[in-house]
């Protein structure tokens, strides 16, 4: 016998009820695994609902619906609010929004910093589409990795989830300067810490939601404002035990991968507006570090190597605290990040602003191996076959300045070479110092790859007109070192 119709809703409201705590515990665990920088693509062995979302919408609230699933991101999250900054995203050559926002973001806009960014762009010289076209480029690489999985895949409904990173503190509320996970802003372009972006789809991740933390006021009176006004907060309990909730539900079916492979190698190729942020980078790092400030550089982008004499045959010395010796020498390893993305440069420089004999005869032979390694900077060709190529360059000119004996077999040459230069020719650039570390320096290089080459400039593979050097405009030669000096 069938209930009467108040039993049939009451049952309903119960089962309804379940799944609707089921997304909030997901999601609380999201809010409280914010403080692992992981990357997950969850592929489901049953069938997925489509998500209500909007593409390329970067900045929501969210609230569950009834028709909400106790397995998460597999089944629907629908009822997303989203807030009202949604209203003014841009896409180029749209037209400017007549009003302003109900409040300012928490990061540079159009309306808050026009000196920066224009409308349309999500951080300064990026746009929206930029953006989307990245998301659906990783989308398009799990698809195509799953098809090679094939039936290990077990589900063509694909879950991203990956996270910013949290807000740290030196001592009571104090915060350290946040730095984003620069997987997270490479997809999403948002510098809120303590968020989720998640990709979702059928075949193809390639629809986007973004959770943000709710807005407190009177933490905004101190830090200042977040991103952008939370519309309607999703009530949770306290996320006591995420390992809880997560154990049970990577049980029940879906197969975690890491997509940091994925994600390194579409960063390892730069757009043009990419490469024009990291020659603003180059630029600002000319003049180096008080003037980094003055440009609108965010901060260093690693601590400088500042070393006088024989000091600086110590790679990574950053006490900087000796006194630099008149007729010695000094090696400057620094740079700068510039809106995400980083310079990496080192220059050398007599103190009395006059090279000796010795000194400009070894400076000359260092910098004629790096100019040939220079010229090696092209599409097919990967960075260790150009450190083999220093190497042997390099062993010549030990020879020639009788470093090592001209007797010496090839073998001890290229010994010397090594311990005279430990160190890789080179490493990849971008959104961080030494970028996407999961990517082979046996991979040939591809128009597009910044790479650097030591002793060190900043260098952008072309397809034609030879490597741009993104840090031209730092004196190398003995003639410019010598009057960069004679001017200070």
């Amino acid at each position: 016998m069938k209930g009467n119709a108040p039993d049939r809703r009451r049952k309903q409201f119960t089962r309804d009820n379940k799944k609707q705590e089921g997304c909030r515990r997901f999601l609380s665990t999201l809010l409280c695994f914010s403080e692992v920088s992981s990357l997950l693509c969850f592929h489901s062995g049953e069938n997925q609902d489509r998500l209500t979302e909007d593409p390329g919408t970067y900045c929501c609230d969210w609230s569950v619906s009834s028709s909400c699933s106790r397995n998460v991101a597999l089944k629907q999250l629908h009822g997303c609010v989203w807030c009202p900054c949604r209203n003014i995203s841009l896409k180029p050559g749209g037209s400017r929004p007549k009003t302003l926002p109900q409040r300012y973001l928490g990061q540079p806009s159009p309306f808050t910093h026009p000196h920066l960014i224009k409308h349309g762009e999500v951080t300064p010289g990026l746009t929206q589409t930029e953006f989307e076209l990245r998301r659906l480029r990783l989308a398009s690489l799990i698809e195509a990795q799953a098809d090679r999985l094939g039936p290990s895949a077990s589900s063509s409904t694909h879950v991203v989830v990956l996270l910013s990173h949290p807000t740290r503190y030196m001592t009571n509320d104090i915060p350290y300067p946040f730095h984003q996970n620069q997987d997270f802003l490479y997809l999403s372009g948002i510098l809120e810490p303590d968020s989720a972006l998640v990709l979702y789809g059928t075949g193809r991740p390639d629809q986007a939601i973004l959770f943000v933390p709710r807005r407190d006021p009177s933490r905004e009176l101190w830090d200042g404002p977040r991103h952008c006004a939370v519309v309607r907060q999703l009530s949770a309990g306290p996320p006591s035990a995420p390992s809880a909730h997560v154990g049970p539900l990577l049980d029940e079916g879906p197969m975690p991968h890491s997509l940091r492979p994925l994600v390194h190698s579409l960063r390892a190729v730069k757009s043009s507006a990419e490469v024009a942020l990291m020659q603003e980078a180059g630029h600002i790092s000319a003049q180096f570090d008080f003037e980094n400030r003055i440009h609108g550089a965010n901060f260093l982008a690693y601590p400088p190597v500042v070393a006088g004499g024989n000091r600086a045959n110590t790679l990574h010395y950053i006490n900087n605290n000796q006194i630099i010796k008149d007729g010695e020498m000094v090696l400057l390893d620094g740079g700068c990040e510039y809106f995400g993305y980083v310079s990496d440069i080192t220059r050398t420089w007599p103190v009395n602003g006059k090279f000796s004999p010795a000194q400009a005869e070894l400076y000359e032979a260092v910098l004629e191996v790096q100019r040939s390694c220079l010229s090696m900077c092209s599409p097919g060709v990967s960075l260790d076959h150009i450190y083999s190529s220093m190497l042997a360059l390099l062993g010549r000119q030990l020879r020639r300045l009788g470093v090592v004996k001209a007797s010496s077999s090839e073998a001890d040459v290229l010994k010397a070479a090594r311990r005279y230069c430990p160190h890789h020719i080179g490493h990849y650039l971008g959104m961080d110092v030494h970028d996407t570390p999961e990517l082979s320096r046996s991979q040939p290089l591809q128009p597009g790859m910044a790479i650097t080459i030591e002793p060190e400039d900043d260098v952008v593979i072309r397809d034609k007109g030879g490597a741009l050097i993104l840090s031209s405009d730092a004196p190398k030669t003995i003639a410019d070192v010598e009057k960069a000096c004679a001017q200070r």
